[in-house]
């Protein structure tokens, strides 16, 4: 891991450091760990944002425990399983819209979903400059 990262991580308060007389920075066991999940987690798709968000919810001090990391990995499951879901339905559509080719602004459910303003008779050329 590059320290780049790790100073990155730590200006974003995911983890924290102390420093030696020396002023170099060590990283306690638990927050290696927590370099662990957020590695894992940025591989996953989950953002920086969400990482944060289920730190606040654990232990500051100390490591936290197999609990705790079940009920973190529980919610991005959802998470993740929204995404997959959500890719798949977009990679469906794609392949329809590519073999239909045009591209309509006005009728496309791919280019122009859920199209309210369309529905109420209301043309998407109000989009245009």
């Amino acid at each position: 891991m590059s320290v780049s990262a790790l100073h990155f991580y730590e200006r974003q308060g995911l983890i924290r450091s102390r420093r030696t007389s020396g002023n170099q920075r060590r990283y306690d066991r638990s927050i290696l760990r927590r370099v662990a999940v957020i590695r894992a987690a940025q591989r996953a798709g989950i953002p920086l944002a969400t990482v944060a968000t289920a730190f606040d919810a654990l232990p500051q001090d100390g490591v936290p425990d197999q609990e705790d990391w079940q009920r973190l990995s529980g919610v991005w499951r959802q998470e993740i399983e929204q995404r997959i879901a959500q890719l798949e339905h977009l990679r469906d559509r794609l392949g329809g819209c590519i073999g239909c080719g045009c591209l309509s602004l006005a009728s496309c459910g791919f280019v122009n979903p859920n199209d309210d303003a369309g529905r109420r008779g209301i043309p998407s050329t109000l989009l245009e400059p």
